[in-house]
């Protein structure tokens, strides 16, 4: 089968950094599906795998971790699906990725692709939604029913690929959503979304909000740094609020400055699930089912931004180079094989 595949950590700008290969078909057993794979989309855990290092595979190690494709076959123990149904998924980042003709994967982690999205707007997905699904959801306790109708929170990272897809979610949710974004492209994506207020990252971001009548917010999910917001974070959160990050940090964080306002700080991983074979593991193929049933339903919507068409270590390397500019808007897909 035809992969993208890497041995060594290197720059992007070295053609060496990814490369085609062939590899040989793997077979599912156990609750695996073999997917065949249409479309893939790219987000900043590929571009930090890949990061340059002093580490050489012995094999070639294939990244990429959203997928949508076909069941081709199915391991013994399967029974959520079976061959030709059409899914979408984040993958298990502890084994081989999605830029192959063929991946396996456990059916605990698949969802049901939406019936009205095609391969590539589907990639656009997985990863994004399931991270912004359970930040919101799981680490800050926001009822997805309406019962936290009229609570207010902050999204910093707002037009990149997670923030796209929690704006939409939060706004579900019934939340007042104020989503930091700086350039007009930005700005114009946000509230295309749903946002209902717009601040600048690079600004006063506290007198930003103090202007919108947010001088406290009930929630904040951040999904863009977590050590350049923390003051400002503690600062902006209500007593007995809520904060859920997604980037580690790199500096001690002060949990001290939430010590008086009783305030709450968790962290997300998407691939936490998987990675540790936890009992709710199968939560995540539920979730994305959910999903595309809110998408079916009009209710929600794909964040691709834009495709780039094949499958290939070239076009993967322009979207790595890409997601590490740090100025994507929604999401960047590849699809198709040649």
């Amino acid at each position: 089968m035809k992969a993208v595949a890497l041995t060594q950590y290197l720059p992007i700008s070295d053609p060496r950094s990814l490369f085609d290969t062939d590899l040989p078909q793997p077979s599912p057993t156990g609750r695996d599906l073999l997917v065949r794979i249409e479309a893939v989309s790219v987000n900043p855990v590929d571009t930090k795998v890949r990061a340059p290092k002093d580490k050489v595979e012995a094999t070639p190690r294939v990244l990429g971790y959203d997928a949508a494709g076909v069941v081709e076959s199915v391991g013994d123990a399967v029974t959520r699906f079976q061959p030709g149904d059409a899914v979408y998924y984040a993958g298990d980042i502890t084994r081989p990725g999605s830029n192959a003709e063929l991946q396996l994967v456990d059916e605990r982690i698949v969802g049901a692709m939406p019936q009205t999205l095609s391969f590539a707007e589907a990639a656009a997905l997985p990863l994004t939604t399931l991270t912004a699904w359970e930040a919101l959801f799981t680490r800050l306790g926001i009822h997805r029913a309406g019962g936290s109708r009229g609570q207010s929170i902050l999204l910093i990272g707002g037009a990149g690929g997670v923030g796209s897809i929690a704006i939409q979610l939060a706004k579900l949710a019934g939340l007042i959503v104020i989503a930091t974004a700086s350039r007009p492209q930005s700005q114009s994506w946000v509230r295309e979304l749903g946002a209902d207020h717009t601040v600048d990252y690079s600004g006063a971001l506290i007198e930003e909000m103090a202007q919108l009548g947010h001088r406290e917010v009930d929630f904040i999910a951040n999904f863009s740094d977590t050590d350049a917001y923390w003051g400002v974070m503690a600062e902006l959160i209500r007593p007995q609020g809520k904060i859920v990050g997604i980037v580690g940090n790199t500096d001690p964080l002060d949990l001290n400055l939430l010590k008086n306002k009783s305030a709450t700080f968790a962290w997300e991983f998407m691939f936490t699930r998987s990675m540790y074979q936890t009992t709710d593991m199968a939560d995540q193929g539920h979730s994305l089912d959910e999903v595309a049933a809110l998408i079916d339903a009009g209710k929600l919507r794909t964040t691709l931004q834009q495709t780039l068409s094949p499958i290939n270590a070239a076009n993967l390397r322009q979207a790595h180079a890409q997601i590490e500019s740090g100025r994507t808007i929604g999401k960047l897909v590849l699809a198709g094989w040649k």
